[in-house]
């Protein structure tokens, strides 16, 4: 039987991974909770965004989601400093 050859890797996708979190912009947030009801994990990025801090929860698997379900653009990538990519 042939061996499955790996699929290959995005770089550029296995960086961000390593060096970004999801992060509000600091008082646009209304709290209508459509990132934390969308979140596959679970994880309340709605707590996140109303402090203005980024999501740090381990839970966390950077799908994008919760960005792509606010309809106030209020989250975003962005990099940690000082993270080795």
């Amino acid at each position: 039987m042939p061996r499955k050859k790996h699929l290959p890797v995005d770089q550029e996708r296995l960086t961000l991974l390593r060096s970004a979190r999801v992060e509000p912009v600091p008082g646009r947030c209304v709290q209508c909770g459509l990132c934390s009801w969308n979140c596959p994990t679970g994880v309340d990025v709605r707590v996140y965004a109303r402090r203005g801090l980024r999501v740090d929860d381990p839970r966390c698997i950077k799908c994008g989601t919760c960005i792509a379900r606010c309809p106030r653009a209020v989250l975003h990538f962005g990099t940690i400093s000082g993270a080795v990519a």
